[in-house]
């Protein structure tokens, strides 16, 4: 996970999901970080990310079983960790703000349960994941190789990782190129971290969508 502070990391997140227009204001304030979870609550949860984030299209494709165990690393205010929660058997909602994690479990079905993570330590149970899944977090993530290792820890025989992130490139979404990781940078870290691609889908507009498992 991201190694600054935790009201950076999240304004951080939220700058992620801004139209370009935008940015440049708000990364003018990453020095000064509003204090109010509220605002990045507003915008992680703005209606408009529908439309590009596709969140039901990228849940069926995950194909999910009722016994499933997934982990939402990066899960804010539980965008996805909450759809998850009505097709998987248990969903752990992880982050390093435990505002952001008290939004995600008001009102979430019985089977979402948050984790405060570190910084560097995701805090998932060792060999209890089916799938982990991190969507637009991967990028902010500090000392990914070591990370790796420990996603890899909590996945069960046959378990997955999902990443979806930004494009490296001008998009009308997200975050300036030089924030962002290419499809071939990431391919190259999970291929170093001793995992091999077995999946990817092409239906969204500005986002890579790949599937690993370990080696």
């Amino acid at each position: 996970m991201p190694t600054r502070s935790t009201s950076l990391l999240r304004l951080a997140a939220a700058v992620s999901l801004l139209p370009v227009a935008g940015l440049n204001a708000q990364v003018q304030h990453q020095h000064h970080p509003p204090q109010d979870n509220a605002e990045y609550a507003k915008i992680l949860e703005d209606p408009s990310r529908d439309a590009w984030q596709k969140p039901h299209e990228v849940v069926m494709a995950l194909e999910l079983k009722s016994t499933d165990t997934i982990a939402d690393i990066g899960a804010g205010t539980g965008y996805f960790a909450r759809r998850f929660a009505h097709h998987a058997g248990k969903v752990y909602a992880v982050d390093i703000n435990k505002d952001l994690l008290t939004l995600a479990a008001k009102g979430a079905p019985a089977n979402l349960s948050t984790i405060l993570a570190d910084p560097d330590d995701p805090k998932l149970p060792t060999g209890g994941v089916d799938t982990i899944f991190l969507c637009d977090v991967l990028h902010h993530i500090g000392s990914r190789a070591a990370y790796y290792g420990k996603l890899r820890s909590a996945l069960k025989p046959g378990g997955r990782i999902v990443i979806v992130d930004f494009f490296k490139k001008e998009l009308p979404v997200g975050p300036p190129p030089a924030m962002k990781l290419s499809e071939q940078e990431v391919r190259k870290e999970l291929d170093d971290a001793g995992f091999r691609q077995v999946k990817s889908f092409d239906f969204l507009a500005h986002q890579y969508f790949l599937v690993f498992q370990p080696r």
